[in-house]
């Protein structure tokens, strides 16, 4: 079945709901989303069952986006300064299931705080790898660093350089389609489960791509990436509430 024939609906640069009891709060700070166009039907196979590429005007990205993740806490505990504050950096796919539902789905989650890793790993079957990793800033320019450490590939890494450029008033339909994502799909024995999030609209600014060095995306068995990105945005970032995933009968909670 295509993603059109799901019926998607349009997309919504703001939530569709309020998460009143969240499994986990948490703020996303300092993001900068880069993304190139893949044909659907190459990342088909890489989506969890139940799920298929979400595509606009028959397009499909690859998201490489890097950020720190900060005070991350359960249910509404103040969030953990240590453990729950790290840099990140994700390579991702955009999924929509049966339900309609849009998402993301991970194919890797570089962070640099082991505990997170380890718990993300087995409590949520989300693919965290153990990394060496930072974030810098100066002036308008960020630069983020990744080099693994377990499980690997030992030493696979990516550095992004970019410079901050002017306020997105009104990000465009692409934009929307590549930020506005209410929750996740991921694979658990027996079915795909989706994980909403909430928070407030992206503040987007635009973003010269200064340096781009990675080996994430084929690491994540995706085609390497030709030629320029299509987009590339940063944000300041947002408070990010998420609630317990949406299970197919039969599946257990995490």
């Amino acid at each position: 079945m295509s993603s059109t024939e799901r019926n998607p609906g349009p997309v919504s640069p703001d939530a569709p709901g309020v998460i009143a009891s969240p499994l986990l709060t948490q703020w996303w700070l300092d993001l900068t989303f880069v993304h190139w166009p893949v044909d659907p039907d190459l990342v088909a196979g890489l989506l969890p069952a139940g799920t298929v590429p979400d595509t606009l005007h028959g397009t499909t990205y690859v998201g490489l986006v890097a950020f720190r993740m900060h005070r991350v806490g359960w249910f509404r505990l103040p969030g953990v300064p240590y453990f729950g504050a790290f840099p990140e950096t994700n390579v991702r796919l955009y999924s929509v299931d049966a339900h309609g539902r849009r998402g993301v789905v991970f194919r890797s989650m570089d962070a640099s705080r082991l505990l997170p890793v380890v718990m993300g790993r087995a409590g949520f079957r989300l693919p965290y790898v153990w990394s060496r990793m930072s974030v810098r800033s100066a002036d308008d320019t960020l630069v983020y660093t990744s080099s693994r450490r377990w499980p690997g590939p030992r030493g696979v890494g990516s550095r992004i350089t970019v410079r901050k450029g002017e306020r997105v008033e009104e990000p465009t339909e692409l934009e929307h389609f590549l930020t506005a994502r209410w929750g996740m799909h991921n694979a658990f024995p027996g079915g795909v489960a989706y994980l909403p999030n909430d928070h407030p609209r992206w503040p987007l600014y635009r973003a010269e791509l200064v340096e781009c060095r990675e080996e994430l995306v084929a690491a994540a068995g995706l085609p390497v990436p030709r030629g320029e990105p299509v987009s590339v945005l940063y944000s300041p970032g947002v408070p990010v509430r998420l609630g317990a995933p949406a299970r197919p009968p039969g599946i257990p909670a995490p």
